[in-house]
């Protein structure tokens, strides 16, 4: 059987993990088998939080009830005290690739971090700059919308893809420029040794609105701001935590007191929405995406794409 992966993405909130259950489960039945030759699935997550230990409930990590017996990869790969990059993702998701069509499965790529998903499926280019310590302490001093201007004139195409709310990427961004005295290189879209099938996850404004709502309040109910206390007692700093992500980042500043928690509520819905923006900005531009609200019509794609040889 020819090499075929199926990306599932879309905006934080949208459903995706849910969606890519139910279709691993139906491709992983004995019918699902015969008719496509293979063994099931495994699911690779493209989520740039979820690699992190002990950030389960602000990161929407799937439980492995949720799982109903598919294998996941990438998940919990290591400390929050470190740092990993799309350079190590790419790495270790790529093996996890290779290891599940050992298996005669098929790798499911699943998540919202577009940079992550590009990096497997394009065959990104990308620049093994070593880390430089003493210009990422002067560069952190430094406040934010600074950095973020010295991007835009150094490279702006890269600024106009990067979270300017996030300082540890702005910088890395920076270091790799100031490295290398060039911009990042743009993405190099090679012919992979697999095809691949994108499917994105459809949601309205007004839905996906509701969606990161209910799931914000979820998610507190479920302990997220305990999750923050613990991960801050286990050794990871408040600046650490801050570069984290919005969730980790808004329950930091509460428990600093920097913040009530009626004012943290009404930012983290704010500056998600915002997020889920970014990313669907990010995602418009990739035409190869093709765009789905009915899990059948997920289905109808997949089938389209196993029977090919």
């Amino acid at each position: 059987m020819a090499k075929k992966i199926i990306v599932i993405l879309g905006p934080t909130s949208s459903g995706k993990t849910d969606l890519s259950i139910k279709l691993a489960l139906r491709l992983s039945s004995g019918q699902a088998k015969k008719r496509f030759g293979i063994n099931g699935v495994e699911v690779v997550s493209a989520d740039s939080r979820q690699v992190y230990k002990g950030m389960d409930i602000g990161t929407g990590k799937i439980t492995k009830k949720e799982m109903r017996g598919v294998p996941h990869h990438l998940l919990d790969v290591v400390s929050p005290k470190k740092r990993f990059d799309v350079v190590q993702y790419r790495k270790l998701a790529l093996a996890a690739i290779e290891k599940i069509f050992k298996k005669n499965k098929v790798p499911f790529l699943v998540g919202g971090t577009g940079f992550y998903i590009q990096a497997v499926t394009n065959g990104i280019v990308i620049p093994e700059v070593k880390p430089d310590w003493k210009l990422r302490q002067k560069l952190g001093k430094k406040p934010l919308p600074e950095l973020y201007k010295m991007l835009v004139k150094l490279d702006p195409v890269r600024a106009n893809h990067i979270d300017k709310n996030n300082p540890r990427r702005i910088i890395r961004a920076l270091e790799i420029v100031l490295k290398t005295k060039r911009p990042i290189p743009p993405f190099q879209v090679k012919n992979p040794d697999f095809k691949v099938l994108f499917l994105g996850v459809k949601k309205s404004k007004k839905e996906l609105k509701k969606l990161i709502e209910n799931r914000l309040l979820k998610r507190l109910k479920q302990g997220m701001i305990a999750e923050v206390k613990n991960l801050h007692k286990s050794g990871v700093s408040w600046k650490r935590l801050e570069e984290l992500g919005l969730e980790y980042r808004y329950i930091a500043r509460h428990l600093q007191e920097k913040i009530r928690y009626e004012e943290m509520i009404k930012k983290l819905q704010k500056e998600i929405e915002h997020y889920a923006k970014r990313q669907m900005t990010w995602f418009k531009k990739d035409k190869r995406i093709r765009w789905i609200k009915k899990q059948k019509q997920a289905e109808k794609s997949i089938s389209s794409l196993l029977n090919k040889k």
